[in-house]
């Protein structure tokens, strides 16, 4: 892993809370403010890659889990400067089964980073909606874990599980894993429960909660059907726009945090 590197999984074994979304977008806001990103797609179902316009040539990210190709060869560049992608396929969820006749399978894609280096500031990793083998070698290579939570009904449902997974990485793998933080997703601002949602989850992670929040959008829909993110797709639009504020207070909070470090 190089210098300065920040790597961050982005999990929740829920499904349809804006995980892929999140890995996209947030990494062409990244982009945007000259940071070099890698977006990791560790999903089966492979929607950040297809999301991402990926033209299935080469290997991905099963490969680099197998040790049969260096993680840096396997990433590929995106149409969107700066951001490039370790693409997936849905033969990823094979590795699953093959991870387990390995006994140091949560070590793989510590490994496959820290054997094959990129010289991106950011690597995002893309999590499975499950708290399987995929997801806990996510979390072992990770250095902090981000969390999107949707605005709707039992929002936090699973979140305590998340948090004990986590201190059981902490404990076997990885003891030094953050909490990179909570970002509100499908945020209805017309929905009194999208409002009540918000308060529940800035009392559960206090500070770690994110002030920004991404609204329930059309057009941060539409665009991964273009293969494109929502920077590409509608750079004015409201996704678009809470996406580079999500990337400023993350940009932000890392700057303080180093600076506290450094004092």
């Amino acid at each position: 892993m190089v210098r300065n590197q920040r790597v961050v999984a982005v999990a929740n074994q829920k499904g349809g809370v804006g995980k892929t979304t999140t890995v996209m977008n947030l990494g062409a806001a990244l982009a945007a403010y000259e940071q070099t990103v890698l977006a990791l797609d560790l999903d089966p179902q492979s929607n950040c890659t297809s999301g991402l316009g990926w033209d299935g040539n080469g290997s991905t990210s099963y490969e680099v889990l197998e040790g049969l190709v260096p993680l840096r060869e396997a990433t590929v560049a995106t149409r969107f400067p700066g951001l490039a992608l370790l693409p997936a396929r849905r033969d990823l969820v094979g590795a699953e089964v093959e991870l387990l006749e390995d006994s140091h399978w949560a070590e793989r894609l510590r490994k496959a980073l820290a054997a094959s280096p990129t010289d991106h500031r950011w690597v995002l990793i893309d999590c499975p909606p499950s708290l399987g083998l995929l997801t806990l070698n996510a979390l072992a290579a990770a250095d902090a874990v981000l969390v999107p939570i949707q605005c709707e009904y039992f929002a936090l449902e699973g979140v305590s599980e998340l948090m004990r997974t986590l201190e059981r990485v902490r404990s076997a793998w990885n003891p030094s894993l953050e909490i990179e933080g909570a970002v509100l997703t499908l945020y209805d601002e017309r929905v009194s429960l999208s409002h009540q949602v918000v308060e529940e989850v800035r009392r559960f992670f206090g500070d770690l909660a994110f002030q920004t929040i991404i609204p329930r959008n059309v057009r941060v829909a539409e665009a991964p059907s273009f293969g494109q993110n929502i920077l590409e797709y509608d750079i004015r639009s409201r996704g678009a726009q809470a996406y580079l504020g999500l990337a400023d207070e993350l940009l932000r909070r890392r700057r303080s945090d180093e600076a506290v470090r450094v004092g």
